[in-house]
């Protein structure tokens, strides 16, 4: 079977998650804190929305394997495993800000074959495959194309917040700020997708989860970008993740952070 037979269903995954998430939006729901030392939300659409999109993978591909954030971790060693974030941005999601989405990724063999962003309540979707990229919206579909970016003091970079860094990356993430032409916070799984879109040049995270980027990495790959951590390797298990939509900004990147 080839990736190519699973782009309709995870257009349903999308429908679904999206159909479950989108009452509680803007809602006065509560919030659950699954953190004991910070703030780490978690609310009833993020629970309700993995669980219908688990469902409709069992009823689909029993044989596939499951990762997500708030019910675990099944069957991590079968040859196709989905990994889900049912609202990556909850706390943009419980200030009733729309950059929040459904993270959807397909991995073989434990590399990511295809992913999708879902924005439902914009109605937004961007996905792809590493050969490819695509967006559909309100203003119809087209491909996702990065941007040309010559060096690092021309990059508009992004963070969703240097609060989130330990103090030493925080510092080396002052650096990249201090070179970079434009520097802005938020935007959690957006920031990725608009580096896609061809929009910004840098996104630079810390601890990240592998539910976190695992559907993000065949986007930025499919519209010409590059995302590693920040020695260089593979990014799907998450931790200290550059996306570039330019070699050259990616390897600037790399080098400060790693001065």
């Amino acid at each position: 079977m080839t990736v190519i037979d699973f782009t309709a269903f995870i257009g349903r995954l999308a429908t679904v998650s999206g159909e479950t998430i989108l009452p509680f939006f803007r809602t006065s729901l509560s919030v659950d804190n699954k953190s004991t030392n910070d703030f780490d939300p978690v609310t009833e659409a993020d629970r309700a929305a993995e669980a219908v999109m688990r469902r409709l993978i069992k009823a689909s591909f029993p044989q596939h394997g499951i990762v997500g954030e708030e019910f675990g971790n099944e069957r991590e060693d079968a040859d196709y495993v989905w990994v889900l974030d049912p609202i990556d941005g909850t706390k943009s999601f419980i200030a009733g800000f729309p950059i929040w989405g459904t993270l959807i990724a397909l991995l073989h063999k434990g590399a990511p074959v295809f992913g999708m962003m879902h924005q439902p309540f914009i109605g937004e979707r961007f996905s792809g495959d590493n050969g490819s990229a695509q967006y559909s919206g309100p203003s119809g579909g087209r491909k996702l194309t990065v941007r040309r970016c010559a060096a690092l003091k021309e990059a508009t970079a992004y963070t969703t917040s240097p609060l989130l860094m330990n103090e030493a990356d925080r510092a080396c993430f002052k650096r990249i700020e201090s070179t970079a032409r434009l520097t802005r916070y938020g935007g959690d799984c957006y920031s990725y997708c608009m580096l896609a879109a061809g929009h910004l040049d840098l996104v630079i995270e810390t601890e990240l989860k592998p539910y976190d980027i695992a559907g993000l990495i065949p986007i930025i790959t499919g519209a010409g970008g590059i995302v590693t951590t920040w020695d260089g390797k593979p990014a799907q298990g998450g931790g200290r993740i550059i996306a570039a939509g330019d070699p050259r900004v990616h390897e600037a990147a790399m080098r400060v952070l790693n001065a």
